[in-house]
Order: C-alpha cells, then structure tokens, then sequence
C-alpha cells in the first residue's frame, strides 16, 4: 500500500509537472505570436511610413517643379512683354524717324521757297525804289524853258527809301518785331507808295516767321484789299495758303491755290502752286 501511494504520489507530481511545463510552453509560444505580430505590425507601419516619406518627398520634389515651371512661366511672360514693348518702341521710333525726315523735307521746301521769293522780291523791290528815286522828268515846254525854273523834286524820296531798307534790313536778321512795326511806319508816312504792298506783304511775312499765324492772315487779306492791283497780291495768296496748312486747314489751302492759278496763271507764285497741288507733303 505503502508502496501504491509512493507511485501514485510520484505520478501525481508528474502529472503537474508536465502541466506547469506545457502551460509555460505554451505561454511562450503565444508570447512569441504576439511578438511576432507585433513586429508584422511595425513593419506595416514602417513600411507605411517609409512610403507616405517618399510620396512627401515626391510631392515636395512636385511642388518645387510646379514653382520653377510658375517662375518660369512669369519670367517667360515677362520677357514675352518686354518684347513687345521694345517692337513697340521701334516702331514708334521709326515713325518718329519718317515724320522727322518729313518734316525736315517740308521746312527744307519752305525755306527754298522763301529764299527763292525773296530774290525774286528783291529784285521788284529794287525796281520800285530805282522808280521812286528817278521819276520821269517832265517835257520842256516854253514855260519850263527858263534856265532859272528846274523840274521839282520828288519830296521825301532819300527818306523813303532809307525808311524801307531800314525795316527790310530788320526783317533780314530775324527781328522780325521791331521789322513789323518798321513797316507799319513805312505804311503810315508813305502811303501811296510804290513800296507800300510789298511792305504790307512783308509785314504779313513776318507775322507768319512769328508763327502769329491769324495776324499774318489779317495781313495779306488786308494787302488784297488795300492793293487789288499790285503784283504782290498772288505772293500773298501763296501765303495765305501756307497760313492756312499752318492751321491744319489743307482743304482751304487748297482752295487758295487753286483760285491763285485761275487768277494769275503767269505769275512766278502760281508756279509754286502748281508744285504744291501735284506733292501735298
């Protein structure tokens, strides 16, 4: 019996022993799943973070591209502009050229002119002075034959003269104020003058050299008016039409030269004209 129980003690201790060692087995083995799994989890995650990093580095590398491409863009838009400007530039700067060229060929065409009708003045002017200081000597008749009688003498020729070439040589040096009134003066003490007209048109020149442009007009429509006559009417009316184109007015000074052709088809003015009909510029 003693005997019995010994073994059956001895079993009995086994028994828990071989319990306790497959229940400890067994919580390692679950301890080791849980780690494992654990670890399948870390590494999910790592992997997770590992990829969200290289998708933040790509989007980061997008988003640094995207700025370039938008700087890019803006300097490209600007340089774009910039280059417009500059065609822009050029081209007003070669309407600048053409209207300068223009304007030089147009002012060079007027002074032509000028110095052309001048000469041309100058040489009428020289005629009616030369008839101012020479008049035509009287018929000897039985009453003028007395060697004590002499023809009279013109009153005031020398000082006539002397009055016109002062203000003629006022208007030569560019003071064409002190020149206007010259002649205005020349006007008021010599009335009658062969002189008078063309001093009437030199005042209106100058008026126009003054760029007194309504008083030049009043001017020579008043030498029109004053000297119907006088040879220097078509050279006012040539003036009247550069007045005119002055003031913008190409339609009237037109017109003026037309009607300064019917009119005086043979004078020199006409021919300048003629001229400037055919090349308006």
């Amino acid at each position: 019996m003693a005997a019995r129980s010994a073994v059956a003690c001895l079993v009995l201790c086994s028994t828990v022993w071989m319990t306790q060692v497959w229940a400890g087995l067994f919580d390692d083995e679950l301890a080791r799943g849980q780690i494992a799994a654990q670890q399948k989890r870390l590494e999910t995650v790592n992997q997770r973070l590992e990829e969200s990093n290289q998708r933040i580095q790509s989007l980061a590398t997008r988003l640094l591209k995207t700025e370039d491409e938008l700087k890019s863009q803006q300097i490209l838009a600007l340089v774009t502009e910039l280059e417009k400007v500059r065609a822009e530039l050029r081209d007003l700067r070669g309407q600048s050229e053409v209207l300068a060229n223009s304007i030089e060929g147009v002012a060079k065409r007027q002074r032509d002119m000028y110095i052309d009708l001048d000469q041309r003045l100058i040489r009428i002017e020289q005629a009616a002075v030369t008839a101012v200081a020479s008049p035509p000597t009287p018929p000897i008749t039985a009453a003028t034959s007395d060697a004590t009688k002499v023809p009279p003498v013109v009153p005031n020729a020398a000082e006539e003269n002397d009055l016109y070439e002062r203000a003629q040589g006022l208007r030569k040096i560019g003071n064409y104020k002190e020149a206007i009134l010259s002649f205005e003066s020349f006007i008021n003490r010599f009335p009658k003058s062969a002189l008078a007209p063309r001093a009437q048109y030199w005042i209106g020149d100058s008026q126009f050299n003054l760029r007194d442009f309504k008083a030049a007009m009043t001017s020579q429509q008043k030498l029109i008016s004053l000297y119907p006559e006088s040879v220097s009417v078509s050279d006012a009316m040539l003036n009247i039409a550069s007045i005119q184109m002055e003031l913008g007015d190409s339609a009237a000074a037109r017109k003026t030269m037309e009607n300064l052709v019917a009119r005086y088809p043979n004078a020199e003015a006409t021919e300048k004209a003629r001229r400037r009909l055919a090349n308006p510029r």
